[in-house]
């Protein structure tokens, strides 16, 4: 029989032992987020995406202007919030509202 050689593992949420893989891939699918930008396209890890408004920057003194590239998005894990790096600003989070992917 294939797979006999593949670990077990107890899954505490069902009371049942399954493959280890089985339960990596079950907890990925609960923990996976559809984060949408604002004309509804699926954003992704490593994304791109462009400012469709000027926005100021808390703790930062700038503003950052509608059309800026944002490249190498992170997802958060929150439907709304996309983690971003942007030279001179540390620790940029940004609603999905006010992106559009490009």
């Amino acid at each position: 029989m294939a797979g006999d050689d593949e670990d077990y593992v107890y899954d505490e949420d069902s009371g049942e032992w399954m493959p280890a893989s089985e339960l990596a891939g079950k907890r990925a699918a609960e923990n996976s987020v559809e984060v949408r930008d604002a004309v509804g396209n699926i954003l992704a890890d490593g994304d791109q995406v462009t400012l469709i408004k000027d926005l100021d920057v808390k703790g930062a003194g700038q503003t950052l202007k509608q059309g800026t590239l944002i490249k190498s998005i992170r997802l958060t894990g929150d439907p709304q919030e996309i983690d971003c790096k942007y030279p001179g600003i540390k620790g940029l989070v940004l609603r999905a509202e006010f992106v559009r992917k490009r």
